[in-house]
């Protein structure tokens, strides 16, 4: 093989086999040592994003907050001490109130062996807490990537962790989740206490709004265990949430160029994120939305490193529609494109044709299930049927 040019190797995790750290030296092991590759680990802002940019040299920083049920877990973030805008701390939602933070269900339940839901009471809170111990920290720019939520709460936990009430028609504290925001009355801003200076960026691969049907209940409540009438009974209590934060005097936070306030928040991209999370952000943070995979790719210096190299090699679990809609693959094809580097995609199984993949900047794609049919044998063993497709990707592109 040619020595000339690099390989740079940015998969996203393969959901529930690999990491995406585990991925990439995977890839890098089937290359093998005489392939000068650079192996970047790649996430879109949800599950994972604190791996890859702690693998880019990011500090992890540990803390015990408010699981999405209640229950105490430690949870991390990503941290950046310089910088031309100061310390950046990367808050993965995911981390503290994500799907995988669940119990999981009891045996003979409906979710046996998976995640014990609570769609109607689930929280954001664990989040709200990483970000303040972040600016309690120093950070002036946060960066919230949100993915894999377990909560339809309008981002009202997370508030709450920073000092916002939610409070009924009598004045008192609503109950945590989405469902009781059906009884909102009063949002109380005055212990707000984020400071001014610091900056939120929003990073996610999902543009729905809050409402409708497109929105963060009607799309994402029964991923995460709502039946049809809690469905209706969180778009109800998300418009709620919205029309009351709209005429809330005194809503502040850190502004930001082109930042929306809270009358128009409810109806921009990204707004229904992590079951409302972004609205909260962008209504009462001043975040701004950035589609994930771009705005992370920046953060993990991607661009500066395309320079000279002669493929990349991304992946995830699935190359299918969702794909195509901003995650990694699309994203990391996307910025190569601009550079003028072909990309090759790995992945567990692909959905995709070939124009479709020619179109998103994929000049190939090869997939566990092309070398072993039985997916449970290819998640058991993706880690070294991955090595074998490298192999493959190497005879057949360097």
């Amino acid at each position: 093989m040619s020595q000339r040019g690099h390989v740079i190797i940015a998969p996203d995790k393969f959901r529930g086999s690999l990491t995406a750290a585990e991925a990439a030296a995977r890839v890098a092991a089937g290359f093998g040592p005489r392939v000068a590759a650079v192996v970047l680990p790649v996430a879109d802002g949800g599950d994972g994003t604190v791996e890859a940019l702690v693998a880019r040299g990011f500090t992890r920083v540990e803390a015990e907050v408010t699981g999405p049920v209640g229950d105490p877990v430690r949870a991390s973030y990503a941290w950046r001490a310089a910088g031309a805008q100061g310390a950046t701390a990367v808050v993965e939602l995911a981390e503290a109130s994500g799907l995988r933070r669940l119990p999981v269900a009891a045996e003979g339940s409906a979710g046996e062996g998976g995640p014990a839901f609570a769609p109607l009471t689930a929280t954001s809170r664990g989040t709200g807490e990483l970000i303040a111990h972040a600016v309690g920290r120093g950070a002036r720019r946060v960066v919230l990537g949100l993915g894999g939520s377990a909560c339809t709460d309008g981002g009202a936990g997370m508030m709450r962790a920073l000092g916002v009430r939610f409070l009924d028609a009598a004045g008192r504290e609503l109950a945590p989740g989405g469902a009781a925001l059906g009884d909102l009355a009063e949002i109380d801003v005055s212990g707000f206490t984020v400071p001014r200076g610091v900056t939120f960026v929003v990073a996610g691969d999902v543009d729905n709004p809050l409402l409708g049907p497109d929105g963060a209940a009607a799309v994402y409540g029964p991923q995460k265990g709502a039946r049809p009438g809690e469905v209706e009974l969180l778009e109800r209590s998300l418009a709620r949430l919205a029309a009351v934060a709209a005429r809330t005097p005194g809503l502040t936070g850190a502004a930001a160029d082109g930042a929306p306030g809270p009358a128009d928040a409810a109806s921009l991209p990204g707004a229904g994120a992590a079951g409302g999370v972004g609205f909260a952000a962008m209504a009462f943070l001043r975040a701004v939305f950035r589609p994930g995979i771009g705005y992370l790719l920046d953060l993990l210096g991607f661009g500066d490193l395309l320079s000279g190299a002669r493929l990349v090699v991304t992946g995830e679990g699935a190359l299918d529609r969702q794909t195509l809609r901003g995650k990694a693959p699309a994203g990391v094809a996307a910025a190569a494109a601009r550079a003028g580097v072909p990309v090759v995609a790995v992945c567990g199984r692909r959905d995709l044709g070939d124009e479709e993949l020619r179109a998103a900047g994929i000049v190939a794609a090869y997939a566990l299930t092309d070398i072993e049919p039985d997916p449970a044998r290819c998640l058991a063993d993706a880690g070294p049927l991955l090595e074998r497709l490298a192999r493959t990707v190497a005879r057949e592109h360097l």
